[in-house]
């Protein structure tokens, strides 16, 4: 069994806890799911797990995606982290439940400039939750909803699996990836691929997911606002996303297809497709079981 460093909670709290990072930070050795445990802790109230509280793990039990699909890595070997959000505008006002769309996005664009920032890697989006280097799953997002507090709105706790120090023969499919894989095929032939500091990384990412969110909260939830100055959410977004533009199959509860051109995003985080008779459809995250490539026959992963 390869010896891989634990996360450091100390650099960690002394880099992101404070007024313009993270409200708490706790690191747990193991765990069934580091999203599960938040949405329980959730129940205690602001006081004791305020906005903007993370809980990391060194290794997830039973940690899952979308449509309850498993992920897992070996202990020490990914970013398993999970931020509890208690959206507010600047008056304190929740944000509406519309803009809890684009947590998950945001979640996916912290992880891509954390990945540039820390390895030199380039990735991108798949809409709706995944994050790719080419056409292979290095990381995937999930929202949760918590219980409803006083104010009658729930919290939300949105987790981050990225493979980081995963050899390839440890990846669960073909078509996943993890940075120590891409930084590999990069030193091919220079020697063995520096072995990846995950500390440095979730601290990236906590810092840049803590900016976007406290930008996009100041925006009250508006994702095609300017974020303190900036380009808005959105465009962020839809700069980074591989999934536009594309052919695509979108496989939809009741075994209904749809095929067509995944044209834009909307203004709540939706897709829009546009099928081949020029209608267009609207399509949550919450619709689609499973978004494809479509090449007019056996499509691949987009």
């Amino acid at each position: 069994m390869e010896s891989r460093a634990p996360l450091d909670l100390d650099r960690l709290r002394s880099g992101v806890l404070g007024p313009d990072g993270v409200a708490r930070l706790d690191v747990v050795a193991e765990t069934d799911s580091t999203n599960a445990d938040l949405v329980r802790a959730a129940a205690e109230g602001a006081d004791a797990y305020p906005d903007l509280s993370v809980l990391a793990a060194e290794y997830q039990a039973h940690g899952r995606g979308r449509l309850d699909r498993s992920w897992t890595a070996p202990a020490r070997s990914a970013m398993l982290v999970s931020v509890l959000l208690r959206p507010a505008g600047p008056g304190g006002a929740a944000l509406p439940v519309r803009a809890y769309a684009w947590l998950s996005l945001l979640a996916a664009l912290a992880a891509v400039a954390a990945v540039e920032s820390v390895a030199g890697v380039t990735a991108a989006l798949k809409w709706p939750n995944d994050v790719l280097v080419g056409d292979r799953k290095l990381a995937g997002i999930l929202a949760q909803l918590g219980p409803a507090g006083a104010d009658g709105l729930p919290p939300v706790v949105v987790g981050t699996g990225l493979n980081v120090d995963v050899a390839p023969a440890d990846l669960p499919v073909p078509t996943a990836t993890s940075l120590r894989a891409e930084l590999a095929e990069v030193s091919a032939g220079a020697g063995a691929a520096p072995r990846l500091d995950r500390t440095a990384l979730l601290d990236a990412y906590l810092h840049e997911f803590s900016r976007l969110y406290r930008a996009f909260c100041r925006a009250d939830g508006d994702a095609t606002a300017g974020l303190d100055g900036g380009p808005s959410l959105k465009h962020r977004v839809t700069e980074v996303m591989v999934t536009l533009g594309q052919s695509v199959r979108a496989q939809l509860p009741g075994d209904h297809q749809l095929i067509g051109i995944a044209d834009r995003l909307d203004d709540e985080g939706a897709l829009r497709i546009v099928d081949a008779a020029g209608r267009e459809h609207t399509v949550t995250a919450g619709d689609v079981i499973h978004l494809r490539r479509h090449d007019g026959g056996n499509g691949s992963d987009a």
